[in-house]
């Protein structure tokens, strides 16, 4: 199925999720997302124009190791360098352009991939009667694919602003395009800003 807005205009209550891009992705760390300063202008320009409409996630590390529950202990054994105690607080703060924009935009903690676990999200957004979901951020194949997903299982219209994602698997974020396209037509829609600004009221 082709990319592109398919299914109407997007609400004007729509919401704009941006997932994770934070300074432990943009800075020189284990986990440094090359493609980040290369989509944050795209990012940026969405904000200025919807800031009230705007939620940032950020993926809060376990403060040790042995914070970590089941096999997310032995996930934060594996980068030990990205936990609290080593990475320092501060590095969990958006990149200093978004954080700019908060507020009206709001923030969202999170300690999985997946905004939907252990948060008011769902409930918040029900309540205001948001039924679409605008998707920009970091990772494209980690985090921001658990947003997706979950985001679908819970019956919203998914909007992925195909050039505001960054990863650092080219390979990956091809293919997870791909799949949105292929598999998820009904309930994903891929497009780039340009045509997400223009068909949002």
């Amino acid at each position: 199925m082709a990319s592109g807005i398919r299914f109407g205009a997007i609400p004007a209550n729509a919401v704009h999720l941006c997932v994770d891009m934070q300074r432990l992705f943009a800075e020189d760390t284990a986990w440094r997302t090359p493609w980040m300063p290369r989509v944050l202008p795209v990012v940026v320009r969405l904000c200025e124009r919807k800031a009230d409409r705007t939620c940032f996630t950020r993926f809060i590390p376990a403060r040790t190791a042995s914070d970590g529950l089941g096999a997310w202990r032995r996930y934060w054994e594996r980068w030990p360098s990205m936990t609290l105690d080593q990475l320092g607080q501060d590095k969990v703060d958006l990149v200093p352009e978004l954080r700019a924009f908060v507020p009206p935009a709001r923030v969202l903690d999170k300690a999985v991939y997946s905004p939907w676990i252990g948060t008011d999200l769902a409930a918040g957004l029900a309540t205001a009667g948001v039924d679409t979901l605008v998707v920009t951020g970091a990772e494209t194949d980690m985090c921001v694919l658990s947003t997706v997903l979950g985001a679908v299982d819970l019956g919203f219209r998914v909007v992925v602003v195909s050039d505001a994602l960054c990863s650092s698997s080219d390979e990956s974020h091809d293919a997870l395009i791909d799949l949105y396209n292929d598999r998820f037509g009904q309930q994903i829609e891929t497009a780039e800003c340009d045509e997400v600004l223009d068909a949002w009221a």
